[in-house]
């Protein structure tokens, strides 16, 4: 029996099937540029997908309420102070009227008061939801994307979603599709299932990139030098050795491909971590070395098993770790060290390239990440689009 996010996103099923690899896909009219705004904007993840695909890009508007992500917007974005907004009740996007060509925005959406049964935007009073339909009605976009949750399908008996598609076809007067897209599936070794719904200003056929093969495993995105301050201690490597919290999908260890990232990725109880066993020829790393945790409580074959060689590591006296592909005889599973994910590799595997500076807190980079989009899916959801179409000579 399908569960009911399987039920729902096949009644939006709305995939490429005629086999195209989005990669391939060329843009129409790559000379355009296209005027973009943005709103719930966290760390740009749209404005970096433009830019990995080499198209010209005008801020128009963009804003968080958040002051960490304005300083990461600001460190990596072209934008002047007076086109960003930190609290969107207060932003005005009627002066862009028709002076935008893709608007972008994932608002956290709670539930709708359905009083009197109106339907649509009327029952979306006091909501963040409320706020980005009235951009899209104040600047008319020639094109929209709305990311959020998957759940929000299934929220409130699925009355939440059939108010939110409503509004945007009915009120804000645009021809919506949707679907439910898995980062994996798109170029990023990461769990990660969102709603994608994009409107656009004029009817159009479009149909969803269809999935492409994964090449690459969460090793290909890891930091190859990094501070040994992202070791864990005792208590967090007891906490994500142990069995439960595996079968329950709270922790991963070594894996291929990345657990859907979380704003608290950062702590030592939720996420992905990297185990480095002990090599046997480091004279540095004996068996009493306090730093080495034994694992076989755990299971020492998931270790085996999940090619260890791949994470030999050294450190050197500054603190500074090197990781390595070391020989399976040369270490010892059954003992060695665990790391959480540097902020850099949540960067990556949120498709962020090492282009994108970091301007703030580890603490404030890990909630970012798991709070962004993930560029390759809109990288996909471009191509596939052709956003140059809807682009602007200038």
């Amino acid at each position: 029996m399908k569960n009911k996010f399987e039920s729902i996103q096949n009644t939006a099923a709305n995939l490429d099937s005629s086999g195209t690899d989005w990669r391939t896909l060329s843009f129409s009219h790559p000379e355009r540029t296209i005027r973009l705004g943005t709103s719930f904007s966290g760390i740009g993840a749209i404005e970096h997908a433009l830019k990995r695909l080499g198209l010209k890009t005008v801020i128009q508007f963009a804003g968080d309420i958040d002051e960490d992500c304005r300083k990461s917007y600001f460190a990596n974005y072209d934008i002047s102070e007076d086109r960003w907004h930190s609290d969107v009740h207060d932003f005005d996007a009627t002066p862009y009227r028709e002076q935008v060509d893709l608007l972008v925005g994932g608002a956290p959406c709670q539930a709708f008061s359905l009083r009197g049964k109106h339907g649509g935007f009327e029952d979306t009073r006091g909501t963040l939801f409320r706020e980005f339909a009235r951009l899209i009605i104040e600047c008319r976009p020639k094109v929209f994307i709305f990311e959020n949750v998957r759940g929000m399908l299934v929220h409130d008996q699925h009355r939440t979603w059939k108010v939110i598609k409503e509004t945007f076809e009915n009120d804000c007067g645009y021809d919506v599709y949707y679907q439910v897209l898995n980062s994996k599936n798109y170029g990023i070794p990461q769990s990660r299932d969102r709603i994608y719904c994009i409107g656009f200003r004029k009817e159009t056929d479009f149909r969803y990139p269809a999935p492409i093969p994964l090449e690459h495993t969460v090793y290909d995105y890891l930091e190859k030098d990094f501070s040994s301050k992202y070791f864990l201690k005792e208590r967090g490597v007891h906490f994500i050795t142990e069995s439960v919290n595996h079968r329950k999908s709270y922790t991963q260890i070594n894996g291929d491909v990345m657990l859907c990232q979380k704003r608290n990725q950062q702590f030592n109880w939720h996420g992905d971590f990297v185990y480095f066993p002990r090599l046997i020829s480091d004279p540095a790393t004996p068996e009493t070395d306090e730093r080495l945790y034994r694992v076989a409580d755990y299971e020492e074959d998931y270790y085996i098993h999940n090619f260890p060689e791949r994470y030999g590591m050294m450190e050197d006296p500054d603190g500074i770790c090197h990781m390595f592909k070391a020989p399976t005889e040369d270490i010892d599973t059954s003992m060695g060290r665990f790391r959480k994910m540097t902020p850099r590799e949540c960067l990556r595997l949120m498709g962020f390239d090492d282009s994108y500076r970091i301007a703030v807190s580890d603490t404030a980079v890990y909630k970012q990440a798991g709070n962004s989009i993930v560029v390759n899916v809109l990288m996909a959801l471009l191509r596939q689009l052709d956003i140059t179409e809807y682009g602007t000579d200038l």
